[in-house]
């Protein structure tokens, strides 16, 4: 899924500037029950040399509405794809889920290029 991620030049690589990006309409399906799951996510980061094309992290998110992923694993893995496609110089991916049977769930995961071991890349996100 994450080949269909663009970037595009950052006009501005040497300024710090924040991108937050909104997406309301986040669908996945419970791997344990089979029951969609609905949510906001909200993507704000700040960008080093490249920047997020939003069509196709549109089209990235949309393959999400047929996968059987939990909350936290959909969260990790949509940060690690974006940090491993644009290289930010920090990145924080936060799911705020819709309630399911009287919970909600508020799921963030964070990137700092500063921490991030040698490589700079997936799983270097904390």
């Amino acid at each position: 899924m994450a080949q269909i991620l663009e970037t595009f030049p950052n006009q501005f690589p040497d300024r710090e500037y924040e991108i937050e990006i909104t997406c309301p309409e986040f669908t996945a399906v419970c791997p344990k029950t089979g029951q969609p799951d609905f949510g906001t996510i909200i993507i704000t980061y700040i960008p080093g040399e490249t920047c997020i094309e939003l069509k196709s992290l549109k089209l990235y998110l949309f393959d999400y509405r047929n996968r059987g992923i939990f909350y936290e694993h959909s969260i990790n893995t949509i940060l690690d794809d974006l940090v491993a496609a644009c290289r930010p110089r920090q990145m924080r991916v936060v799911g705020q889920f819709t309630p399911r049977g009287g919970i909600s769930s508020k799921i963030t995961a964070t990137y700092h290029a500063s921490l991030a071991p040698s490589g700079n890349g997936p799983g270097a996100a904390r």
